[in-house]
């Protein structure tokens, strides 16, 4: 009886020591602009990240003017949200985020942020051209952006968006999140923001930049219990329920008013987790997805949402755009010969 209890608590204690998992949630060293989409330019989008909202932008738009209406999350599409009394056009206009040779990494993000220069506390927000899709099935992306999803309605492997494209499934408890910053000495503070399946933003405050060259700011769960039998134990049915996952939604960056003002400067590597797993891989006897689809029937649901909520705010930003002026100057007056 004596070994069998040992045996027992031991098992616990391996459970315990394996409980977490590790994944990389953003790797931007992967998001480089490597296709070249409605451009004569170079390269200027991502081709695993690429988004056509042209099929929820409504019959108004001709074929041509659907056929512009991508994006992805190639760095430079990244956006700069500065707060409410920061938002002057001086600060906007020189806040943004640009590819940045690495020596060590290769391509990472760099961002800009024009704080204001006066003293009271603000913050800016780096965050992705549309909120990163869960639910994206794989498909094949042509030089030209098209997308050409996958005819395998039996799949059920990672999401175009997994594998460090901003989603992590089957996420329980979060034990520790690590950022790749670069520092430059500045004195701001940086937050990282995960997004569950409930749309529901967790902004997490991984330290200060005040550091030269790159670090690893980490953040420990303090609430995260270690011992299995100190934890809460609850049964949850295994089926119809989808497995939980966490989203990347940017980083928050911070200023004191105390502290110095004006542009900030700043690089990004990459975003890593270590998480309990929600549910076990396990062998079971019958497949149960196969024979019901529900999981499926809800996901394709959850997906066009998605979609149309992406595609609603991109059709905006497109139309804006097409209103935008493009003249850098006044047409001369033609030349009479006449003098006055």
């Amino acid at each position: 009886m004596k070994r069998i209890f040992i045996l027992i608590t031991v098992a616990f204690i391996a459970v315990g020591a394996i409980f977490a998992d590790e994944a990389v949630l953003i790797d931007f060293t992967k998001l480089t602009a490597d296709i070249t989409v409605n451009s004569d330019g170079g390269p200027n989008q991502n081709r695993r990240t690429m988004m056509d909202y042209g099929a929820v932008a409504g019959g108004s738009f001709t074929t041509e003017q659907k056929q512009v209406m991508k994006t992805s999350l190639a760095i430079a599409n990244w956006e700069i949200l500065l707060a409410s009394s920061s938002r002057t056009v001086g600060n906007a206009t020189r806040s943004y985020t640009s590819e940045a040779p690495s020596k060590q990494w290769g391509t990472v993000m760099g961002a800009r942020i024009h704080f204001p220069v006066e003293p009271f506390n603000s913050w800016a927000r780096i965050v992705p051209p549309f909120e990163i899709p869960a639910y994206e099935a794989p498909a094949e992306v042509d030089d030209d952006g098209n997308i050409q999803p996958s005819d395998d309605s039996s799949f059920t492997g990672p999401s175009r968006f997994e594998d460090g494209y901003g989603i992590v499934k089957n996420v329980g408890t979060i034990k520790s999140v690590a950022v790749d910053a670069y520092g430059l000495n500045f004195p701001h503070g940086l937050s990282t923001i995960l997004i569950d399946p409930q749309g529901t933003e967790k902004t997490i405050f991984m330290g200060y930049l005040s550091y030269d060259g790159w670090g690893e700011l980490r953040w420990d769960n303090p609430q995260y219990i270690q011992a299995v039998r100190n934890r809460e134990l609850r049964i949850y049915p295994l089926y119809p329920e989808a497995t939980p996952f966490v989203k990347f939604g940017g980083f928050l960056i911070q200023r004191d008013a105390a502290k110095e003002g004006g542009d900030y400067i700043g690089y990004f590597r990459d975003v890593k987790i270590i998480y309990d797993k929600a549910v076990l891989d396990t062998d079971r006897d019958i497949d149960d997805e196969s024979l019901w689809g529900i999981i499926r029937t809800r996901e394709t649901a959850k997906k066009v949402y998605e979609m149309e909520q992406f595609g609603h705010d991109q059709v905006l930003r497109y139309l804006d755009s097409q209103k935008q002026a493009t003249e850098n100057s006044f047409t001369p007056a033609a030349d009479t010969g006449t003098q006055q």
